[in-house]
């Protein structure tokens, strides 16, 4: 029985402490004090959200503005105008190349930002779409000015000479169309075959074995029909 009784008092939780009540009451301050920093903080993101609420609805209402930049602001705040944003149907961006100075811009969907203007708000530049237009005609003019050099560059390199046309005049048509076929164009090599390109002859001095191959072809021709009469 002294047993039974001496276990059952055992069990039985121990009046607390002097330590251990400052222990507690500091414990539920502590928690007390943590509820109300979230309630403030709940709070404060609530009055924030009601507050670019109202923003947004009056920058969408002002046809006046295009786009709308905001003040930097902190990742939480950031993360509630995009939301906000989003759910009013417009784009947002942010930009700022560190924590501290990265803020919130606004666009119109009808006035959508190009790449060139997203660009230039990521290099800390601001946008000015008449310089913008400069830029880009003298791209395009630059662009139309480097393709006309490289197709008079290609024209130069492969002349449309017609050798027979130009020399058929000095020794027959005939005679000109060989020349112009030794000097047919290339494609692997350029517009020189490539034997062509071993032959140190000039076109002169190429026609004039030519015209002295056919002329001595014309003699023996004479010659076979002299013999055959």
């Amino acid at each position: 029985m002294a047993d039974l009784l001496g276990s059952i008092l055992n069990s039985m939780e121990k009046p607390p402490t002097v330590g251990d009540q400052e222990s507690r009451r500091k414990a539920r301050e502590q928690a007390a004090r943590l509820k109300k920093m979230e309630e403030m903080e709940k709070r404060k993101k609530a009055e924030f959200r009601k507050k670019m609420e109202k923003e947004v609805s009056d920058f969408i209402q002002d046809s006046s503005q295009q786009k709308r930049k905001y003040n930097p602001m902190g990742k939480i705040e950031r993360s509630i105008l995009h939301d906000v944003a989003e759910v009013a149907g417009l784009t947002s961006f942010s930009f700022g190349e560190d924590e501290e100075s990265r803020y919130v811009m606004l666009f119109k969907k009808e006035f959508a930002p190009s790449d060139e203007e997203l660009e230039a708000y990521r290099k800390g530049e601001e946008w000015d779409p008449q310089l913008a237009e400069q830029r880009r005609r003298l791209k395009e003019q630059a662009a139309l000015e480097e393709a006309a050099s490289s197709q008079t560059k290609t024209s130069q390199a492969c002349p449309n000479s017609n050798y027979r046309d130009k020399y058929s005049h000095l020794i027959g048509t005939s005679a000109a169309k060989d020349a112009a076929h030794t000097l047919e164009a290339n494609r692997a090599y350029g517009c020189v075959p490539v034997a062509n390109k071993r032959d140190t002859r000039s076109i002169e001095e190429a026609m004039n074995e030519i015209r002295a191959k056919k002329r001595l072809k014309r003699e023996d021709d004479t010659g076979a029909h002299g013999s055959s009469s």
